[in-house]
């Protein structure tokens, strides 16, 4: 699932995000393709958005 196909409002946990971000690199085999590429950047934008949000909550 890409980030831009979550409900409105829906976050995800950097862990989950993390984990997809894990699959893409092993189904792409450490080689990714230009489309891979921008689901790989746009997870990674993901994450750092749930990270904030969880060193926002602890604070």
């Amino acid at each position: 699932m890409s980030p831009e196909s979550l409900p409105p409002g829906s976050v995800r946990s950097a862990a989950e995000v993390n984990e997809q971000i894990r699959a893409l690199w092993l189904r792409a085999g450490g080689t990714l393709s230009a489309q891979e590429r921008e689901e790989y950047e746009l997870l990674v934008v993901e994450w750092a958005q749930a990270i904030r949000g969880t060193v926002i909550e602890a604070a």
